[in-house]
């Protein structure tokens, strides 16, 4: 049944939340100040009609918009939409009972995004290859994306070429692409163990797409070029498959916040460090220990670090630091230390640098729920929470990443 709803506020999804009988209902792409018809289905909404359109809607740039589900916010003036993502910090915080300044959102956007990852899968007698679909599991095909950087124009045709590649085993797959300084690099994952045949056909498709590296569950297919990405002063090849911050201005926004926040450190501990975006940058003023569970991460730093002069030193070490944190005597040894977590964060390890005498941490966080109960638990052992600083690389979607600077008063 089809009900008129008056849009009050924005969720952390970006629905338009309207405020009815028997409580909230959540109408994916309404705005605040409109007043809508939708098709009511207990608290979800879905629109049928704008009938008072707010005037901070402004005309999407995809024509996929709303039936892509890889963007949420195409529709708010820029206004409204660095005040909604601002909006999730400031929220995440105070339910943790968490004070601290939060300033004003960074677009990191830059050239785009750098890497994507498009899902494949078995469809009549051919392969689709897109996104998913908006709040659902289909998949929709996307020929191109506005929000990729340039050097993905051609990842939609090579995803396509891949997934008719490996059609044959009618497997779900998800095929990731990065751009990199020598071309696209390629990570399939669903598909399982590639057979001679199968090896031999997929080291074809990469000479035809011209990819600088292909490879399967992180396993190297065929590596024509090194898929290098410039970190400071140094050029890494990532581990296959690996992680790296989705635009290269994010990366250097981000990193730029944790050299500001670390002026005259000595030893820095750079803990979840990847590949080194940050150990790289440190390493031009200071002695640097990076530690990270991922052991191909490592080895891709190591490299770099051997082929990279001008740096102090970088000590690395291969450690779960969820099942195994720096303890605090092993913290008591730096002066600073960087956190860049997953998205579950790193309670484990913030609960013994709660304990240490660490004067300064910088925290990376990619989920400001996770940060908010991290910043708590460091607050609770004597820090105090500097600022916070919401960074903008998913441009149009609800995520949202921060940098939170923490500093043990001086005595």
């Amino acid at each position: 049944m089809n009900e008129i709803l008056s849009v009050v506020r924005l969720g952390q999804r970006g629905d338009g939340i309207a405020e009815a009988p028997g409580g909230d209902v959540f109408v994916p792409y309404a705005l605040p100040g409109e007043t809508v018809r939708a098709v009511r289905d207990g608290d979800r909404g879905q629109i049928v009609e704008i009938i008072t359109p707010a005037d901070s809607r402004i005309a999407a740039i995809c024509p996929l918009f709303t039936r892509c589900g890889g963007c949420a916010a195409q529709h708010m003036s820029e206004g409204l939409y660095r005040e909604w993502k601002r909006r999730q910090v400031v929220t995440a915080l105070s339910r943790a009972g968490v004070e601290a300044p939060v300033a004003e959102i960074v677009d990191a956007h830059g050239a785009g995004r750098r890497r994507v990852t498009f899902h494949a899968r078995r469809e009549g007698l051919g392969m689709l290859v897109g996104f998913m679909a908006a709040r659902s599991h289909d998949l929709i095909a996307v020929p191109a994306c506005p929000v990729l950087a340039p050097g993905l124009a051609r990842a939609p045709a090579a995803a396509q070429l891949l997934a008719n590649r490996l059609g044959g085993s009618n497997k779900p797959l998800d095929i990731q692409l990065t751009a990199s300084e020598a071309g696209l690099d390629v990570d399939i994952r669903g598909h399982g163990p590639a057979g001679d045949k199968l090896r031999l056909s997929l080291t074809e498709a990469a000479e035809r797409l011209d990819l600088a590296r292909l490879s399967m569950h992180g396993e190297i297919i065929v590596e024509r070029r090194p898929p290098q990405q410039r970190m400071g002063k140094a050029m890494v090849a990532p581990a296959a498959g690996g992680f790296l911050q989705a635009t290269a201005e994010g990366e250097e926004m981000i990193a730029g916040l944790v050299l500001a926040a670390l002026p005259k450190a000595k030893r820095v501990a750079d803990l979840f460090a990847g590949c080194g975006p940050f150990s790289f940058r440190l390493a031009q003023r200071a002695q640097v220990h990076a530690v990270e569970s991922d052991k191909a991460a490592i080895l891709a730093l190591t490299r770099g670090a051997g082929m990279t002069q001008g740096l102090k030193p970088i000590a690395t070490e291969i450690r779960d630091l969820f099942r195994r944190p720096l303890l605090e005597h092993e913290l008591n040894a730096f002066d600073a230390v960087v956190l860049d977590p997953p998205r579950a964060g790193a309670e484990a390890q913030v609960r013994r640098l709660a304990g240490s005498k660490a004067g300064t941490v910088a925290y990376v966080s990619c989920d400001v729920g996770s940060f908010a109960r991290d910043a708590a638990i460091l607050i609770a052992g004597g820090y105090a929470l500097e600022g916070v600083t919401p960074i903008d690389q998913f441009r149009y979607s609800a995520h949202i990443e921060l940098v939170g600077v923490f500093r043990r008063p001086k005595k």
